[in-house]
This record gives structure tokens, sequence and C-alpha cells, in this order.
């Protein structure tokens, strides 16, 4: 511990430096963001193409035609304002991993060598995590919920008017983009949970006993962030629930090896008792 004190005291700097350093990561993190933007938004009508192809998949579901699927904008200046939201998601989802490393390298001097080795895996199940949550969505939530939508359409007969839906680009881009933040930000309760599971701020068992009221909150947290539609709330809220579970078993392995390391530290510094002992009594021996 002395060695990696001394560690650290020899990486402390003034506080002006320190605002330097703050400076040069920020350029970089915002460096990073605004490359990334540009490239989105010079592909953003093919993402936007990517990103319908769920709802292409729910209209074939609900027997209709997928090449026919149309989306409209009512306002002239309405597709270019979708396309840059579309430019500043992709940018941060492209450019967090920098933006990530440059944080990591701000704060890294100033932990120890185990809060790093700590810390770092988290820095990557986090993306990875978030990733598992947006192609969730994607592969089968987003189609579940346009198919929930067009399942609501009405024929056009002599008794009844023809209703039809025709989703506006921004509009479709806000759904998707919700869906993807709600569940990105849900998978990242494992990280979080256990995280202060490590610094001793919740136990598994102080998990384990509020369970129900975490199904109950999971269910409100679904009805907010997502469409009020229940298939969206149901699918966000049991993913949800399924993730605390996992957060408890990430718990009780922390504090598991938490106590073996505890168990053999008590253990070597009670060999290392055993050996001073023999030696003060070998000493005093000889002197005898």
């Amino acid at each position: 511990m002395t060695d990696e004190q001394d560690e650290i005291e020899k990486s402390s700097a003034p506080l002006i430096e320190h605002l330097v350093e703050l400076r040069q990561r920020l350029i970089w993190s915002l460096g990073g963001f605004f490359v990334a933007f540009l490239i989105c938004f010079f592909f953003a009508k093919h993402l936007f193409n990517l990103l319908v192809v769920p709802f292409k998949w729910a209209t074939a579901w609900a027997g209709l035609d997928p090449h026919k699927v149309e989306l409209i904008y009512t306002a002239p200046q309405e597709f270019f304002f979708t396309q840059i939201k579309l430019a500043m998601f992709g940018g941060i989802v492209i450019a967090f991993p920098l933006i990530a490393a440059q944080i990591y390298k701000f704060v890294a001097p100033g932990l120890y060598k185990n809060e790093r080795r700590a810390f770092l895996p988290f820095l990557i199940a986090s993306p990875i995590l978030f990733l598992m949550g947006a192609s969730l969505v994607y592969f089968f939530f987003t189609p579940m919920v346009m198919w929930f939508f067009l399942a609501m359409q009405q024929a056009g007969t002599d008794d009844q008017v023809q209703i039809s839906l025709l989703p506006k680009v921004s509009e479709y881009l806000s759904l998707i983009m919700t869906l993807i933040i709600s569940f990105g930000l849900v998978f990242q309760l494992p990280v979080v949970t256990t995280l202060m599971a490590r610094v001793g701020l919740l136990s598994s068992q102080a998990l384990a006993d509020k369970r129900k009221w975490a199904i109950v909150l999971a269910f409100v947290v679904a009805a907010v962030l997502t469409p009020p539609d229940p298939v969206s709330q149901i699918g966000l809220a049991l993913p949800t629930i399924l993730l605390y579970e996992v957060s408890i078993w990430a718990a009780r392995m922390i504090e598991r090896n938490r106590e073996q390391e505890r168990v053999a530290k008590e253990a070597a510094d009670e060999e290392a008792n055993k050996k001073a002992s023999l030696s003060e009594a070998g000493d005093g021996t000889t002197a005898s």
C-alpha cells in the first residue's frame, strides 16, 4: 500500500496541470464525437433505412407487403432535423469508447492499482451490455411494438373508413431511440449494483430482501420510459427483473471472493506472527 501511495503522490500535480489535462481530454472527446457526427450525418439516410428494417419485419408479420412501407414528414425541415438527431445519436454511440477511455485516463492516476484492475472490467462490460440491450430492441421489441400498432389498422368497407398507419419520420426515430436508450440504460443495472456491492454500499441480502419492490419499480419505470402500449412495457419490465436477479448473483460472488480474500489474509497474518514469535524465541535462546 505504501508503494501505491508513493506512486499516487508522484503522479499528483498542481490544479492548473489537472485543468490542462482535463481540457485535453475534453478536446479529444469532442473531436471524436464531431468526426463521428459528420460520418453519421453523411450516411444518415442509409442509417435511417437500416432503422426502418424492424418496421418492415413487423409489416411482414402483419401479412402486409414489406416493400410498400411508407413514412412521411409534414414539415419541410422535419426530415433534415431528423437526420441531425440521428447523426448526434450515432455520433455518441460511436464515440463512446473514446470518451470512456479519456475519462478513465483522467481518473486512473488517482486510483490504486487494485482499484484500476477492479474498475477496468466494468468499463468494458458497460458498452457490451448497452449493445445487448440495443440488439434486443432492434431484433425483437421494435418489430413487436410496430406489429402491435399495425394490428390497429382498419380496412375500408361500406360501413368503415380506411385507417392506415403512416408514421412520421421524426416520431418513428424518437420511438426507436427511446427504446434503445431505455433498454441500454436498464442493461447497466448489473454494472451499477456490482460496483455498489464492491464498495460496500449494497449487499446481496439487501437486494434479495427488496425483490418485491424491485419488481413493482421495474413495471413503473417501464411505463415511464416506453410508449403507452403493453408490449413494450412488459418487454422492458421482464428483462429488468431478470437483470436484477443477475445483480443479486453478482453481488453474492463479490461477497464470496471478499470473504475468501479476508480468510487468506488472516491466515497469512497468523503465519507471519508465528514466524515472528519463533524468530524472537530463537533470538532469546541464543542470547541466553
